[in-house]
């Protein structure tokens, strides 16, 4: 009997295809305009994708889950290949829509050869590909600095890159919570690059004037727009997780929330945020940050300070570890299945894992030459990494992601710095020299 293939065997042996375009038309034309409604959605389109014939890429700054409804009503009908986080096509719900529109599952933060294959394939026809350089959607309300590399593909395409460049996704529906927030979103659609651009810039330049394009910090934008987003009096839920340190005492995962309220439970300071995002003291003499983006900001030069200082600078969290399915697409809202569970460590040395995977002992090691940062898949309660491709989710037992992305991310800067920060980031090392 013929051996039953597996997910992961049935996505590495696809082929890449265009989207059909009677499918494509009935999700530009009835489902897209009717999810995208309720966001109230303002476009700008400076270019026509339509007027540049042949094979194209699609770039965007991911920040929210919902970027795909401003992305398909400013291409004109023009049917394009999204490429989607690779565990996301283990997910009932998602797996057969993102198969009939012919999506390409991508492992974030690898050089996945599966994928890179398949968008070279939509390329030799002709087609249009649309990826997020930065390699996930946002965390902090502001962009993430795009994956090394980006410069250099784009060069060896040598095809026209559009730009979608959005504002108010990431007060929409973002990654601290799987709350939806309707208030308003604004979209501008544009050509970033044409071939003889491409072909003039230094691959460096290039990825510099991505960065450039794609910024954008949602709170300081909302800040001059003023627009209200309907949390539904929920608007801190999960704050804790990304918040966790008190920036009046310093103490680390003791902030709680409720409701419109992040406090402290070390020293009692209380931060009360409105629908506009707005942040205020909750008590006479409580410190405020400017926004939570900048508090976030805040907690990751307090990161780099400790890494830079102390050489035996470590964290340990009691974890539970989960995996992807083989045969059968996970029902839930869940993203992968329980399989373990153990202690992570994250030091100088690198992320550590040691416990139990399926009722035997497991153990691995990551170190930052190569592993510089984490995958936060749907909110900020657990995430993920690739250890030899293979997908791996950690669920820790206390509000520790925000800390443990930071430390990953600012260990590996202190030591490889292969995903350098922003230039206008600075500001987080210079000061602590």
């Amino acid at each position: 009997m013929k051996e039953k293939l597996t997910i992961q065997q049935k996505l590495s042996m696809r082929k890449a295809k265009k989207p059909n375009k009677f499918i494509w038309f009935i999700l530009l034309k009835i489902i897209v305009p009717i999810l995208a409604k309720k966001y109230h959605p303002h476009y700008v389109i400076k270019d026509n994708i339509r007027d540049y014939k042949g094979p194209k890429f699609i770039i965007f700054n991911h920040q929210s889950r919902m970027d795909y409804l401003w992305i398909t009503q400013m291409t004109h009908g023009e049917p394009f290949n999204f490429v989607i986080g690779y565990n996301e096509f283990f997910r009932k719900k998602f797996a057969f829509i993102f198969n009939l529109i012919r999506s390409i599952p991508k492992k974030n933060f690898t050089t996945d050869i599966p994928a890179i294959k398949q968008m070279n394939q939509i390329i030799k026809q002709g087609g249009t590909v649309c990826f997020s350089p930065e390699g996930m959607s946002s965390i902090t309300g502001h962009n993430q600095p795009i994956v090394p590399g980006t410069g250099k593909f784009f060069k060896h395409y040598g095809i026209p890159v559009f730009l979608s460049k959005s504002s108010g996704g990431f007060l929409t529906a973002h990654k601290v919570c799987l709350d939806e927030r309707p208030g308003r979103i604004e979209a501008e659609f544009s050509c970033l690059f044409t071939p003889e651009q491409l072909e003039k810039l230094s691959e460096k330049e290039i990825e510099d004037k991505i960065n450039e394009a794609l910024w954008n910090d949602d709170f300081e934008w909302n800040k001059k727009e003023h627009v209200k987003f309907d949390s539904h009096g929920n608007i801190t839920s999960h704050y804790e997780d990304l918040m966790y340190r008190c920036p009046k005492c310093g103490a680390e995962l003791q902030m709680s929330t409720h409701g419109n309220i992040i406090e402290c439970k070390a020293c009692g300071n209380g931060v009360v945020v409105d629908d506009y995002y707005d942040m205020h003291p909750l008590h006479e003499g409580d410190v405020v940050p400017e926004s939570p983006s900048k508090w976030v900001n805040e907690e990751r030069r307090e990161e780099y300070l400790k890494i830079k200082n102390d050489p035996n600078y470590s964290f340990t969290c009691n974890v539970e570890l989960r995996e992807l399915p083989k045969y059968k697409y996970i029902k839930s809202n869940d993203t992968g299945l329980p399989c373990g569970n153990g202690v992570v460590t994250i030091n100088h040395e690198g992320f550590f894992y040691k416990g139990t995977r399926n009722g035997k002992p497991y153990d691995f090691k990551l170190t930052y030459d190569k592993f510089w940062t984490l995958v936060i898949v749907t909110d900020c309660t657990f995430t993920a990494l690739y250890l030899d491709g293979e997908y791996l989710e950690i669920h820790p037992d206390k509000p520790a992601i925000g800390k443990m992305l930071l430390m990953v991310e600012e260990f590996s800067r202190f030591h490889y710095n292969v995903w350098p920060n922003f230039p206008w980031m600075d500001w987080i090392y210079k000061e602590s020299k």
